[in-house]
């Protein structure tokens, strides 16, 4: 007894005839084939291309101190490539026990901590009021337009507790989400009034007037960050006084931040001296599109209100469309 021979196929001259000449075989000796399909799950869009820092030359906490400084309008954006997401930057740890042994007698683990341990203890105290004499403090002047949406990076996400009753911590993206934001940052009482030279209404009512004739499409955003445990327990005991002076309509925005941020976070958004305030104004994207620090001069007071403007006609013209 014979075996049936398989009919030849064709020689392998391209990549359509090896197919038909395949399927011709298979046909002839009545095989059956079977077609795999594979499916590529959807990847996230590919973060910005960040340009090189345009505060490289900008006085720090760490690093070679400086003798002279003089603040330059920001030339380029300044933030984080990716968009924030909820979660991000919580300065919670959610290993598990078994994560945090397996991380406890890893070897690399302990090089990595032990270079964070060596970068913290290397910077000194009294750095950042050393370099409050260029200015007052005062990192960078505000830019003189607002930045074009496409090339603009993004604010982080922060995680903090609001002056909301019976409310716990929360993070700070749903609230900055679809709507003009102007963001005050701040560490200190110092900071906060410098912040405020900027953003309150007794120092730009122009600002306020527009912010309030605008209330359901723009706000105004606190950050007080105060990563030190004693003063933040101080900042919880006068929590009375503080509702008072916010006002109930904005103890929703105004967010008493613990940890999360990081050095690359504070070199991403700018936010090179602890002991100053900075401004932030977002678009509905958290989308970093203007930015001041120190103490504002009156140019950036007006220059704050035409971009707060621009945004809200760029809003409009976008939900128009």
């Amino acid at each position: 007894m014979t075996l049936p021979q398989s009919p030849p196929l064709m020689p392998l001259v391209s990549e359509s005839g090896v197919l038909k000449s395949y399927y011709s075989a298979a046909k002839a000796t009545g095989a059956t084939t079977t077609t795999t399909t594979t499916t590529t799950p959807p990847t996230r869009p590919a973060p910005k291309v960040v340009p090189p820092s345009p505060l490289e030359h900008a006085p720090r906490s760490y690093g070679k101190r400086l003798e002279e400084f003089t603040p330059t309008p920001l030339s380029r954006p300044i933030g984080l490539p990716y968009p924030p997401e909820p979660g991000q930057n919580t300065g919670i740890d959610n290993r598990t026990l078994k994560q945090r042994r397996d991380d406890f007698v890893n070897y690399e683990k302990h090089l990595e901590r032990r270079e964070q341990l060596k970068s913290k203890f290397a910077r000194p105290y009294f750095r950042d009021w050393g370099n409050m004499k260029f200015h007052k403090g005062k990192t960078f002047v505000a830019p003189p337009r607002l930045f074009r949406a496409e090339p603009s990076l993004y604010f982080p996400n922060l995680y903090g507790q609001t002056l909301l009753k019976n409310e716990g911590p929360r993070d700070t993206t749903p609230a900055l989400r679809g709507r003009v934001s102007v963001v005050s940052m701040f560490s200190s009482a110092w900071a906060e009034d410098q912040a405020a030279s900027f953003a309150s209404a007794e120092a730009n009512p122009a600002l306020g007037a527009l912010l309030a004739a605008n209330a359901d499409r723009a706000q105004r955003v606190w950050l007080n960050v105060e990563e030190d445990p004693l003063k933040a327990w101080l900042i919880r005991l006068f929590l009375g006084g503080l509702r008072r002076r916010i006002g109930e309509p904005n103890w929703g925005r105004y967010f008493i931040v613990r940890r999360g941020i990081s050095d690359e976070i504070r070199e991403a958004i700018g936010c090179l001296n602890s002991k100053v305030g900075y401004t932030y104004l977002l678009d509905g994207e958290c989308r970093i599109r203007w930015a001041g620090s120190g103490p504002s001069e009156d140019h950036e007071r007006e220059g704050l209100v035409k971009a707060v403007r621009r945004l809200l006609d760029e809003e409009k013209a976008s939900r128009e469309s």
